[in-house]
């Protein structure tokens, strides 16, 4: 397989940088300014309903999520909203934006083993202000060619970025923490796929599959890449 590799693409959030662990305490935050109208798990499944009808029009990313969170509080409140919560929310968001970024023990050591090899790129979803930001804050943006900020991760998003890098299926292996959107798609059109698994995984992004291909790796960490590529 390594023979074959020409191009490495890895996901950005919680496969490189701590990701949803500032969405779930910013969650937390939320269902304390809401508390006086319904229990916390109860917010919370309203904001996840919101998030997923809204994902067709605002996609992925911290601004769909701080635009789901008004949204939920107006519905939650029958659009009787205090404005002072309004502006709660909004700075919320504002500190979401702002959190530091935290590599994922290993990652630097794994990049600085595949970058005088293989031809590095980050491939992820959200807002490509927001990304590039946080490529920009880790330090790592010159360890990759470039970062593609998709607006899915579908198998035909995928075919439409190996014909933009003009490689061949077998010569893209896909490094991330989701199943559903870092290692399906990419098994599906022919191309290798890592898996990492991250403690906390967004609930939309949880799906449970048994996979059988020979172009499927899943390791404990992301150090254990260096193994599949020795």
């Amino acid at each position: 397989m390594k023979n074959k590799i020409k191009v490495i693409g890895f996901d950005a959030d919680d496969t490189l940088w701590i990701n949803e662990f500032y969405y779930k305490e910013t969650e937390k935050k939320f269902a304390l300014l809401l508390k006086e109208y319904l229990p916390e798990d109860q917010i919370s499944n309203e904001l996840f309903q919101v998030e997923v009808k809204n994902m067709d029009l605002y996609g992925y990313g911290a601004k769909a999520f701080i635009l789901s969170l008004i949204e939920t509080a107006l519905e939650i409140t029958n659009s009787k909203l205090d404005p002072k919560i309004i502006n709660s929310i909004i700075q919320l968001g504002k500190e979401q934006l702002n959190k530091p970024i935290v590599l994922l023990n290993g990652v630097k050591k794994v990049l600085d083993f595949l970058f005088p090899n293989y031809k590095l790129i980050v491939v992820t979803k959200g807002d490509l202000l927001d990304q590039e930001r946080k490529l920009n804050k880790s330090e790592l943006a010159n360890y990759f060619h470039h970062i593609e900020v998709m607006s899915d991760k579908k198998t035909n998003h995928y075919t439409t970025l190996l014909k933009h890098l003009d490689i061949k299926p077998e010569e893209f292996i896909m490094i991330g923490n989701s199943l559903k959107s870092d290692i399906f798609p990419v098994l599906e059109i022919g191309s290798y796929a890592v898996y990492v698994p991250y403690h906390t995984t967004w609930q939309y992004e949880q799906i449970n599959s048994k996979i059988e291909s020979n172009k499927f790796y899943e390791v404990e960490n992301i150090e254990e890449i260096i193994d599949i590529f020795t």
